[in-house]
Protein backbone atom coordinates (compact mmCIF):
# COMPACT_ATOMS: atom_id res chain seq x y z
CA UNK A 1 0.00 0.00 0.00
CA UNK A 2 2.78 2.44 0.93
CA UNK A 3 4.60 1.59 -2.29
CA UNK A 4 1.48 2.55 -4.27
CA UNK A 5 1.26 5.91 -2.48
CA UNK A 6 4.97 6.56 -3.00
CA UNK A 7 4.63 5.74 -6.70
CA UNK A 8 1.71 8.16 -6.98
CA UNK A 9 3.79 10.85 -5.27
CA UNK A 10 6.65 10.24 -7.74
CA UNK A 11 4.22 10.58 -10.64
CA UNK A 12 3.06 13.89 -9.17
CA UNK A 13 6.70 15.01 -8.88
CA UNK A 14 7.25 14.17 -12.54
CA UNK A 15 4.07 15.99 -13.60
CA UNK A 16 5.01 19.14 -11.71
CA UNK A 17 8.60 19.13 -12.91
CA UNK A 18 7.89 18.76 -16.62
CA UNK A 19 4.89 21.10 -16.51
CA UNK A 20 7.31 23.96 -15.84
CA UNK A 21 9.26 23.21 -19.03
CA UNK A 22 7.98 24.82 -22.26
CA UNK A 23 7.14 22.12 -24.77
CA UNK A 24 6.51 19.35 -22.23
CA UNK A 25 3.08 18.55 -20.80
CA UNK A 26 2.33 17.32 -17.30
CA UNK A 27 -0.74 15.71 -18.85
CA UNK A 28 1.56 13.57 -21.01
CA UNK A 29 3.25 12.22 -17.86
CA UNK A 30 -0.17 11.46 -16.34
CA UNK A 31 -1.23 9.73 -19.54
CA UNK A 32 1.82 7.51 -19.96
CA UNK A 33 1.92 6.56 -16.26
CA UNK A 34 -1.68 5.39 -16.28
CA UNK A 35 -3.28 7.94 -13.93
CA UNK A 36 -4.79 10.29 -16.51
CA UNK A 37 -8.42 9.15 -16.35
CA UNK A 38 -8.28 8.85 -12.55
CA UNK A 39 -7.16 12.50 -12.30
CA UNK A 40 -9.82 13.73 -14.72
CA UNK A 41 -12.64 11.80 -13.08
CA UNK A 42 -11.56 12.74 -9.54
CA UNK A 43 -11.35 16.46 -10.31
CA UNK A 44 -14.70 16.25 -12.09
CA UNK A 45 -16.27 15.26 -8.75
CA UNK A 46 -15.38 18.67 -7.29
CA UNK A 47 -18.74 20.26 -8.10
CA UNK A 48 -21.94 21.58 -6.54
CA UNK A 49 -22.98 18.12 -5.38
CA UNK A 50 -19.67 17.44 -3.59
CA UNK A 51 -19.83 20.82 -1.82
CA UNK A 52 -23.39 19.99 -0.78
CA UNK A 53 -21.99 16.81 0.81
CA UNK A 54 -19.32 18.92 2.52
CA UNK A 55 -21.87 21.17 4.22
CA UNK A 56 -24.39 18.41 5.04
CA UNK A 57 -22.26 15.36 5.88
CA UNK A 58 -18.88 16.88 6.74
CA UNK A 59 -15.36 16.98 5.38
CA UNK A 60 -14.71 13.21 5.61
CA UNK A 61 -17.62 12.39 3.30
CA UNK A 62 -16.56 15.19 0.94
CA UNK A 63 -12.97 13.86 0.92
CA UNK A 64 -14.16 10.36 0.03
CA UNK A 65 -16.53 11.69 -2.65
CA UNK A 66 -13.79 13.48 -4.59
CA UNK A 67 -11.20 10.69 -4.16
CA UNK A 68 -9.32 13.09 -1.90
CA UNK A 69 -6.48 10.77 -0.88
CA UNK A 70 -5.53 10.21 -4.54
CA UNK A 71 -5.69 13.92 -5.41
CA UNK A 72 -3.80 14.92 -2.25
CA UNK A 73 -0.91 12.57 -2.99
CA UNK A 74 -0.68 13.54 -6.67
CA UNK A 75 -0.84 17.29 -6.10
CA UNK A 76 1.51 17.10 -3.12
CA UNK A 77 4.03 15.73 -5.59
CA UNK A 78 3.20 18.45 -8.12
CA UNK A 79 3.64 21.23 -5.54
CA UNK A 80 6.78 19.69 -4.02
CA UNK A 81 8.41 19.44 -7.45
CA UNK A 82 7.69 23.07 -8.16
CA UNK A 83 10.19 24.13 -5.49
CA UNK A 84 12.55 21.13 -5.55
CA UNK A 85 12.75 18.92 -8.63
CA UNK A 86 11.89 21.75 -11.01
CA UNK A 87 14.64 23.95 -9.50
CA UNK A 88 17.15 21.17 -10.17
CA UNK A 89 15.69 20.75 -13.64
CA UNK A 90 16.08 24.46 -14.34
CA UNK A 91 19.76 24.20 -13.37
CA UNK A 92 20.29 21.16 -15.57
CA UNK A 93 18.66 22.87 -18.53
CA UNK A 94 20.92 25.91 -18.11
CA UNK A 95 24.05 23.73 -18.19
CA UNK A 96 23.01 20.67 -20.24
CA UNK A 97 20.06 21.88 -22.32
CA UNK A 98 20.59 19.63 -25.35
CA UNK A 99 20.98 16.49 -23.23
CA UNK A 100 17.95 17.26 -21.07
CA UNK A 101 15.72 17.94 -24.06
CA UNK A 102 17.12 14.81 -25.70
CA UNK A 103 15.80 12.85 -22.72
CA UNK A 104 12.45 14.66 -22.89
CA UNK A 105 12.22 13.83 -26.60
CA UNK A 106 12.93 10.19 -25.82
CA UNK A 107 10.31 10.15 -23.07
CA UNK A 108 7.65 11.40 -25.47
CA UNK A 109 8.73 8.86 -28.10
CA UNK A 110 8.56 6.14 -25.47
CA UNK A 111 5.06 7.22 -24.56
CA UNK A 112 3.81 5.97 -27.92
CA UNK A 113 4.57 2.42 -26.79
CA UNK A 114 2.37 3.02 -23.78
CA UNK A 115 -0.35 4.74 -25.78
CA UNK A 116 -0.55 1.75 -28.12
CA UNK A 117 -2.21 -0.16 -25.27
CA UNK A 118 -4.69 2.68 -24.71
CA UNK A 119 -6.05 2.59 -28.27
CA UNK A 120 -8.50 -0.26 -28.75
CA UNK A 121 -7.92 -0.41 -32.50
CA UNK A 122 -6.78 1.71 -35.42
CA UNK A 123 -9.58 2.50 -37.85
CA UNK A 124 -10.71 5.43 -39.98
CA UNK A 125 -12.21 7.20 -36.96
CA UNK A 126 -9.16 6.90 -34.72
CA UNK A 127 -6.76 7.63 -37.58
CA UNK A 128 -8.70 10.83 -38.34
CA UNK A 129 -8.50 11.75 -34.65
CA UNK A 130 -4.72 11.27 -34.67
CA UNK A 131 -4.39 13.53 -37.74
CA UNK A 132 -6.59 16.22 -36.16
CA UNK A 133 -4.56 16.15 -32.94
CA UNK A 134 -1.29 16.19 -34.88
CA UNK A 135 -2.33 19.24 -36.92
CA UNK A 136 -3.43 21.15 -33.81
CA UNK A 137 -0.18 20.23 -32.03
CA UNK A 138 1.91 21.37 -35.02
CA UNK A 139 -0.11 24.59 -35.31
CA UNK A 140 0.67 25.43 -31.68
CA UNK A 141 4.35 24.45 -32.13
CA UNK A 142 4.76 26.82 -35.08
CA UNK A 143 2.77 29.67 -33.51
CA UNK A 144 4.53 33.01 -33.07
CA UNK A 145 4.63 34.76 -29.71
CA UNK A 146 1.36 36.50 -28.90
CA UNK A 147 2.36 39.39 -26.67
CA UNK A 148 -0.55 40.16 -24.36
CA UNK A 149 -0.89 42.72 -21.62
CA UNK A 150 -0.50 41.75 -17.99
CA UNK A 151 -3.88 43.06 -16.80
CA UNK A 152 -5.70 41.22 -14.01
CA UNK A 153 -8.14 39.65 -16.49
CA UNK A 154 -5.35 38.48 -18.81
CA UNK A 155 -3.42 36.93 -15.91
CA UNK A 156 -6.58 35.16 -14.71
CA UNK A 157 -7.28 33.69 -18.15
CA UNK A 158 -3.59 32.81 -18.49
CA UNK A 159 -4.16 30.49 -15.53
CA UNK A 160 -7.28 29.00 -17.14
CA UNK A 161 -5.37 28.36 -20.37
CA UNK A 162 -2.05 27.25 -18.88
CA UNK A 163 -3.61 24.61 -16.63
CA UNK A 164 -4.63 22.79 -19.80
CA UNK A 165 -1.04 21.56 -19.94
CA UNK A 166 -1.67 19.66 -16.72
CA UNK A 167 -4.64 17.74 -18.10
CA UNK A 168 -4.22 17.82 -21.89
CA UNK A 169 -1.38 15.51 -22.95
CA UNK A 170 0.79 17.07 -25.65
CA UNK A 171 -0.26 20.63 -24.85
CA UNK A 172 2.34 22.41 -22.72
CA UNK A 173 0.91 25.04 -20.38
CA UNK A 174 4.34 26.66 -20.02
CA UNK A 175 4.67 26.82 -23.80
CA UNK A 176 1.29 28.55 -24.05
CA UNK A 177 2.50 31.10 -21.49
CA UNK A 178 5.57 31.66 -23.66
CA UNK A 179 3.32 32.27 -26.66
CA UNK A 180 1.30 34.79 -24.65
CA UNK A 181 4.48 36.51 -23.41
CA UNK A 182 3.72 35.86 -19.72
CA UNK A 183 6.05 32.93 -18.96
CA UNK A 184 8.80 34.90 -17.18
CA UNK A 185 6.34 37.04 -15.21
CA UNK A 186 4.35 34.07 -13.91
CA UNK A 187 6.62 31.02 -13.87
CA UNK A 188 9.83 32.80 -12.83
CA UNK A 189 9.28 36.22 -11.22
CA UNK A 190 6.05 35.40 -9.35
CA UNK A 191 7.20 31.97 -8.21
CA UNK A 192 10.50 33.41 -6.97
CA UNK A 193 8.54 36.13 -5.14
CA UNK A 194 6.47 33.47 -3.38
CA UNK A 195 9.60 31.48 -2.48
CA UNK A 196 11.36 34.49 -0.94
CA UNK A 197 8.16 35.57 0.83
CA UNK A 198 7.72 32.15 2.46
CA UNK A 199 11.37 32.17 3.59
CA UNK A 200 10.92 35.64 5.11
CA UNK A 201 7.67 34.68 6.87
CA UNK A 202 9.38 31.65 8.41
CA UNK A 203 12.10 34.02 9.61
CA UNK A 204 9.42 36.39 11.02
CA UNK A 205 10.49 39.05 8.55
CA UNK A 206 7.48 40.94 7.17
CA UNK A 207 9.25 43.76 5.36
CA UNK A 208 7.86 42.51 2.05
CA UNK A 209 4.54 44.16 3.02
CA UNK A 210 6.17 47.50 2.17
CA UNK A 211 7.57 46.26 -1.16
CA UNK A 212 5.12 47.23 -3.96
CA UNK A 213 6.84 45.03 -6.56
CA UNK A 214 6.72 41.96 -4.29
CA UNK A 215 3.03 42.53 -3.51
CA UNK A 216 2.30 42.99 -7.23
CA UNK A 217 4.00 39.68 -8.08
CA UNK A 218 2.12 37.89 -5.29
CA UNK A 219 -1.15 39.32 -6.63
CA UNK A 220 -0.21 38.03 -10.09
CA UNK A 221 0.36 34.55 -8.64
CA UNK A 222 -2.98 34.59 -6.76
CA UNK A 223 -4.89 35.59 -9.91
CA UNK A 224 -3.05 32.96 -11.97
CA UNK A 225 -3.69 30.25 -9.37
CA UNK A 226 -7.39 31.12 -9.12
CA UNK A 227 -7.72 30.88 -12.90
CA UNK A 228 -5.81 27.58 -12.87
CA UNK A 229 -8.08 25.98 -10.26
CA UNK A 230 -11.26 27.01 -12.07
CA UNK A 231 -9.78 25.96 -15.42
CA UNK A 232 -8.77 22.60 -13.97
CA UNK A 233 -12.33 21.88 -12.83
CA UNK A 234 -13.85 23.18 -16.09
CA UNK A 235 -11.57 21.22 -18.45
CA UNK A 236 -11.77 18.08 -16.31
CA UNK A 237 -15.55 18.00 -16.64
CA UNK A 238 -15.33 18.35 -20.41
CA UNK A 239 -12.60 15.71 -20.77
CA UNK A 240 -14.33 13.28 -18.43
CA UNK A 241 -17.47 13.48 -20.55
CA UNK A 242 -15.48 13.01 -23.75
CA UNK A 243 -13.58 10.00 -22.37
CA UNK A 244 -16.84 8.45 -21.19
CA UNK A 245 -18.80 8.94 -24.42
CA UNK A 246 -16.10 9.15 -27.12
CA UNK A 247 -13.10 7.40 -25.58
CA UNK A 248 -11.40 6.06 -28.72
CA UNK A 249 -11.60 9.30 -30.72
CA UNK A 250 -10.55 11.38 -27.67
CA UNK A 251 -7.50 9.21 -26.99
CA UNK A 252 -6.58 9.24 -30.69
CA UNK A 253 -6.66 13.07 -30.71
CA UNK A 254 -4.47 13.05 -27.59
CA UNK A 255 -2.03 10.76 -29.42
CA UNK A 256 -1.86 13.28 -32.26
CA UNK A 257 -1.38 16.11 -29.75
CA UNK A 258 1.59 14.33 -28.22
CA UNK A 259 3.11 13.72 -31.65
CA UNK A 260 2.69 17.38 -32.53
CA UNK A 261 4.39 18.42 -29.30
CA UNK A 262 7.63 16.66 -30.28
CA UNK A 263 8.82 19.74 -32.17
CA UNK A 264 8.63 21.74 -28.95
CA UNK A 265 11.26 19.52 -27.32
CA UNK A 266 13.49 18.83 -30.36
CA UNK A 267 16.97 18.99 -28.76
CA UNK A 268 18.84 20.58 -31.63
CA UNK A 269 17.76 24.19 -32.09
CA UNK A 270 19.20 27.67 -32.50
CA UNK A 271 17.78 30.87 -31.01
CA UNK A 272 18.69 34.15 -32.73
CA UNK A 273 18.96 37.61 -31.18
CA UNK A 274 15.26 38.24 -31.81
CA UNK A 275 14.27 35.12 -29.89
CA UNK A 276 13.29 33.21 -33.04
CA UNK A 277 13.94 29.46 -32.83
CA UNK A 278 15.11 27.32 -35.75
CA UNK A 279 15.51 23.55 -35.68
CA UNK A 280 18.36 21.65 -37.34
CA UNK A 281 19.46 18.05 -37.80
CA UNK A 282 22.52 17.18 -35.70
CA UNK A 283 25.94 16.31 -37.09
CA UNK A 284 26.39 12.59 -36.49
CA UNK A 285 30.17 13.01 -36.68
CA UNK A 286 30.17 14.89 -33.36
CA UNK A 287 30.52 12.99 -30.10
CA UNK A 288 28.10 15.44 -28.42
CA UNK A 289 25.36 14.25 -30.81
CA UNK A 290 25.83 10.64 -29.72
CA UNK A 291 25.76 11.66 -26.07
CA UNK A 292 22.39 13.33 -26.66
CA UNK A 293 21.15 10.28 -28.57
CA UNK A 294 22.17 8.18 -25.57
CA UNK A 295 20.04 10.36 -23.28
CA UNK A 296 17.22 10.11 -25.82
CA UNK A 297 17.42 6.31 -25.55
CA UNK A 298 17.45 6.59 -21.74
CA UNK A 299 14.25 8.65 -21.97
CA UNK A 300 12.53 5.97 -24.05
CA UNK A 301 13.71 3.21 -21.72
CA UNK A 302 12.62 5.14 -18.61
CA UNK A 303 9.02 5.54 -19.82
CA UNK A 304 8.68 1.93 -20.97
CA UNK A 305 10.08 0.55 -17.72
CA UNK A 306 7.98 2.96 -15.62
CA UNK A 307 4.82 1.85 -17.41
CA UNK A 308 5.66 -1.84 -16.88
CA UNK A 309 6.53 -1.19 -13.22
CA UNK A 310 3.20 0.62 -12.70
CA UNK A 311 1.27 -2.23 -14.32
CA UNK A 312 3.00 -4.83 -12.14
CA UNK A 313 2.14 -2.91 -8.95
CA UNK A 314 -1.51 -2.56 -9.99
CA UNK A 315 -1.83 -6.36 -10.52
Amino acid sequence: MLSNYFLLFLKGLAMGAVNKIPGVSGGTVAFITGIYEDIINSIKKINFNSFKILFTKGFKSFYLEINGKFLTIIFSGVIASFFTVSLILDKLIQEYEVNVFGMFFGMILGSFYVIYHQLEKINIKTFTGIIIGLLIGLLISFADNIQLADSNLIIFFSGVIAISGMILPGLSGSYLLLLMGNYTLIMVDSVNALYFTLIEIISFNFEFINDPERLYLLKILILFTTGSVLGLIFFSNILSSLLKNFKSITISIIVGFIAGSLLGVWPWKNVDLNGETSLFFPDLALSETWVTLFYLFIGILFVVLLERFARNIEK
